[in-house]
């Protein structure tokens, strides 16, 4: 029996729960647990998260906040925090078990494939190149400790005992709190990209164009790394 939560944070996801659930249906082994983190949805995602048997609490909204909730109900001994519009592998499980028996990795997440009616392969290879180049640039001594930064795409997983260790997500932290706790993980072990993918939602893109949407991601990066962190959602709109 795995030992796996896997851990979905929601707002307003009726439109990709349906693909989740019948991807998550599909894993083998199965997750332990299937907790959804719920940040005040006006539509039916409670609703089809409690039709798919799986467990729901409910929030404040914000990323940080609302994954710190999970973390801290989560019965599992790992955790992975899966985006509700990512398709997670076969196989999520038991590469989850496999890579968290390394006592030396404290975080780590898979490698992304940004794709919807067609692949974003330019936008895929920037956030591979990002996950090595951003803590280079701005958390050397990080870096060469072995630390990467990884994002909500890259399917993140920990041990509970060492995300709270690490005091866990910023609570007021909408927009890259996924950043923020390689950073705090980093200081416990290793933070590692997997070279196995999940593909997850090129929703952004779409509603953006490719040039707006990865100036966007370019600029709260920038905003994050320099400090400037109180405004970053509003540089970051929700889009569903």
């Amino acid at each position: 029996m795995s030992d796996t939560c896997l851990l979905v944070p929601t707002l307003n996801e009726e439109a990709a729960l349906p693909a989740l659930i019948a991807n998550v249906g599909r894993l083998d082994p199965p997750p332990a647990e299937v907790l959804v983190v719920d940040g005040g949805s006006g539509d039916r995602t409670v609703q089809l998260v409690r039709e798919a048997g799986w467990r729901v609490i409910e929030t404040e909204r914000g990323r940080g906040r609302q994954i710190n909730a999970g973390v801290a109900v989560a019965t599992a001994h790992n955790v992975c925090v899966l985006h509700a519009d990512t398709v997670p592998p076969p196989d999520l499980v038991a590469v989850i078990e496999q890579v968290l028996a390394d006592p030396k990795v404290a975080l780590a997440g898979f490698t992304p494939i940004i794709t919807g009616e067609k692949t974003r392969w330019g936008t895929t290879a920037h956030n591979l190149a990002k996950t090595w180049y951003a803590p280079l640039l701005f958390r050397p001594r990080l870096f060469f400790k072995g630390a990467r930064l990884l994002f909500g795409d890259h399917a993140m997983f920990f041990r509970k005992t060492d995300f709270l260790k690490s005091g866990g997500c910023d609570p007021e932290a909408k927009v890259m709190e996924e950043a923020d706790l390689c950073i705090r993980m980093a200081e416990l072990g290793r933070v590692r990209l997997v070279p196995r993918t999940v593909r997850t939602s090129d929703r952004r893109i779409a509603e953006w164009g490719a040039l707006k949407a990865n100036w966007i991601y370019l600029k709260v990066g920038l905003m994050w790394a320099f400090g400037t962190r109180q405004r970053l959602e509003k540089h970051y709109p929700d889009v569903r």
